[in-house]
């Protein structure tokens, strides 16, 4: 899977106050950082009003994504797999794994379950300030 992390920064009304300047990252699947830029600004449009400024755009690896529809954020979990050569020795490799979830305890829970078709080792799980996926259309 080919995805790109987008930060964008954008006015909003935050409450009484006047517009306050806010800044949102979101991960698309794309082919390059043209295409999910362009895919961005017609998801957002509706919703922004003024100018949207793009702050970066970086393409990133994932080994999977696990998807929740229930849910409203994302935790990114690093994960070592383990294989073991023929002749014995074992090597490990690092991967990301991004996990749809309500709470960190559900985002967990739900990442357990997958990892038990895996021989690897959860390194590490945290929220991810990705507010919103967007898949390729097929």
């Amino acid at each position: 899977m080919l995805f790109y992390e987008i930060k964008v920064a954008y006015e909003r009304q935050t409450g009484e106050d006047n517009p306050g300047k806010v800044k949102e990252t979101y991960l698309l699947e794309g082919v390059n950082c043209t295409d999910v830029e362009g895919r961005l600004m017609t998801e957002l449009k509706p919703y922004i009003f003024g100018d949207i400024e793009v702050k970066g755009c970086k393409q990133v690896q994932f080994y999977d994504l696990l998807e929740s529809p229930e849910a409203d954020r994302w935790f990114k979990a690093r994960v070592e797999l383990i294989t073991v050569e023929d002749n014995g020795k074992e090597t490990r490799k690092t991967v990301s794994i991004l996990v749809q979830a309500s709470t960190i305890a559900q985002a967990l829970k739900n990442l357990n379950a997958y990892l038990t078709t895996l021989d690897c080792e959860l390194v590490s799980i945290q929220r991810s300030p990705i507010l919103e996926v967007y898949r390729a259309v097929k």
